[in-house]
This record gives structure tokens, C-alpha cells and sequence, in this order.
């Protein structure tokens, strides 16, 4: 099949890759325009379209999509069969959505009805789901609500963090699209309406988010801490200053205390810090204008103590 394939950031690799390997034809790519990042503001390419570039496909990278009259005609000339989006981080017009001969077809991170919306990887880290996915559904005109192709299910253990779940998923995702693909060319693949009356949805991160709340439980801050370790990084208060927590450990789910205050230290592992449910390691810190350190370096270096509190 000739393929648009829209997409824009780091999730959306995996999928592209994918579809450059197989049967079907990558005619465009359609991304974000280039952003200035890091300390010298200078602009940078989305990673989609970096890829693209390495294998010559032609990037188109439009300020907006909706009223576009010349990328509607630019891509009805490539006639294409079907659109693919994977984060692309714009809501597509109708006019757009129905141009190629199947349509549009999504890869969203989350096991639809559940999470639909902006950030389904975080939101199932940091509500303690034990599994998530990757459905593949035909976009319609209201968010993430379109019928599904496939999904497949993926375990969430306790050793992920924003990072690794995020790999799975994007491999996971790539895999079920060119299955979805090859069925949809095949005519042998139908599509099964969602239960609207479960969706819940995945509302953006904000940096507001990162503020760590000792009163909550080691479970929760735990949970916090693995979704929010990309940006913006979950933070608290320490010596009048605001250090950001990168990693930890739930050692126990039902002590009770003060909450934020530090009541261990465990030699070659870091400190431990009592919350309102349970105890929780911190193994990894980083304080202001430093780099990240372990929480073990940090005792030495800081004189950490028993006693001095989180807030």
C-alpha cells in the first residue's frame, strides 16, 4: 500500500522503521516543523524527520493542517492508500482523515477505551496500572474514540519506568501496525466499535505534577516518581532547596510516621524516607545546577542525616 505516514517524536521511530522495511510503500511523512532545544535555542528536527531523510522520503512540515488547501492537494497527489498516525501531536481535519482509500489509522499507546488523550505511558505508570497496550484504530473526528483493528496487552512490572515502557510499546506498536496493514490490504480484518461508556482519558502532563506529596503512600510516590522521570521529573524540598528524585524502591506499604522525614540510612544504597503510607528508598538525586548522582553519593557528599525532612 502507498502510505502517509504522520508522526513526530521518539515513539513514532519504531512504527516508521517498520514500515520502511516492509511490502508497503512510504510515499511522505508529515511532521512537526523543526523546534530550538537545549541552551543554544538551536533548531532541531523531530527524530521522524531525521529518519525519513536517511531513506530519502520526501517531509512535509506544515505549521497547521486544519484549512491547509495546499497539503490537502499535495497529499491527494501522492494517492495515497491509507494515512498511518503515530503521535503525530495534532488533531486531523475530516477532510484529511477520509482522503486516502482506508482512511486513517492510529497507533495509540493505552488499551482503548482507557486513556485516551495525550499521555496514556504516564498515566498508567502513575495510577499503578499492572498492564497497558497498543491499539490500532481508525481515526475519527472525536479523540482516540474511533473503531478498533487490534490491540495487544503489555505487562507493566516493577521495574519500568516512563523509559522502558515506552520502548515496549513503540516495538509493540510497530509490529501490530504492519499486521493491521497487511489485513486491511487483504480485506480479512474488521473493526470493532469501543465502549464509550469506559473511556477515561490521559489529560497532559504538567510540571506541576512533579511536586512529591510525602502524605501519600511509598506505592504512590513510587509511581510518581518512575511515570514523571523523563519530564519533569518528580521534585521536593530539601534544606531549602528543591532536589529532584530520579529513582527509588517501595520497601514497605504500611508503617506509619512522619511523612517526608528521612528515617534511614542504608549504606551503599542510599536513604529512606517514611511517607504516610509505608517506607520508600530513594536510590538516585539530583540537586540544583548538578548532575545526577546516587542517593549513596549524595549522603556522603551532603551529610544527609536521620531526622532532616523532605517537604
Amino acid at each position: 500500500m502507498r502510505v502517509v505516514f504522520w508522526g513526530t517524536p521518539d515513539f513514532a521511530v519504531e512504527s516508521l522503521k517498520k514500515l520502511i522495511e516492509s511490502k508497503h510503500q512510504v510515499v511522505a511523512v508529515v511532521t512537526q516543523p523543526d523546534k530550538p532545544k537545549g541552551r543554544g535555542k538551536k533548531l532541531t528536527p523531530p527524530p521522524v524527520k531525521v529518519l525519513a531523510k536517511q531513506h530519502g522520503i520526501p517531509v512535509f512540515q506544515p505549521e497547521k493542517v486544519k484549512n491547509n488547501k495546499e497539503l490537502y492537494q499535495t497529499l491527494k497527489k501522492l494517492k495515497p492508500d491509507i494515512f498511518v498516525v503515530v503521535a503525530y501531536g495534532k488533531i486531523l481535519p475530516e477532510e484529511i482523515i477520509n482522503l486516502p482509500k482506508y482512511k486513517t489509522i492510529n497507533v495509540h499507546a493505552s488499551l482503548l477505551p482507557e486513556y485516551r488523550g495525550a499521555a496514556p505511558i504516564h498515566r498508567a505508570i502513575m495510577e499503578g496500572k499492572e498492564k497497558t497496550g497498543v491499539c490500532i484504530m481508525e481515526i475519527t473526528k472525536e479523540l482516540d474514540a474511533g473503531d478498533i483493528y487490534k490491540c495487544t496487552e503489555i505487562p507493566i512490572t516493577e521495574r519500568d519506568d516512563i523509559l522502558s515502557l515506552h520502548d515496549k510499546l513503540a516495538k509493540a506498536g510497530a509490529e501490530l501496525l504492519l499486521e493491521v496493514l497487511d489485513s486491511i490490504e487483504k480485506g480479512n480484518i474488521t473493526k470493532k466499535p469501543q465502549e464509550h461508556a469506559k473511556a477515561t482519558y490521559a489529560k497532559p502532563i504538567t510540571k506541576e505534577e512533579g511536586k512529591i506529596d510525602w502524605g501519600k503512600s511509598a506505592r504512590e510516590i513510587f509511581n510518581q516518581i518512575r511515570a514523571l522521570k523523563v519530564w519533569p521529573k518528580a521534585f521536593t524540598e530539601f534544606r531549602d532547596k528543591q532536589i529532584k528524585i530520579l529513582d527509588s524502591q517501595v520497601l514497605d506499604e504500611s508503617s506509619e510516621g512522619t511523612a517526608g522525614q528521612i528515617v534511614e540510612i542504608i549504606k551503599g544504597k542510599g536513604f529512606v524516607v517514611q511517607t504516610g503510607k509505608g517506607k520508600i528508598l530513594i536510590k538516585k538525586v539530583q540537586f540544583p545546577s548538578s548532575k545526577p548522582i546516587s542517593a549513596d553519593d549524595a549522603v556522603k557528599g551532603y551529610h544527609i542525616k536521620p531526622g532532616e525532612k523532605l517537604k
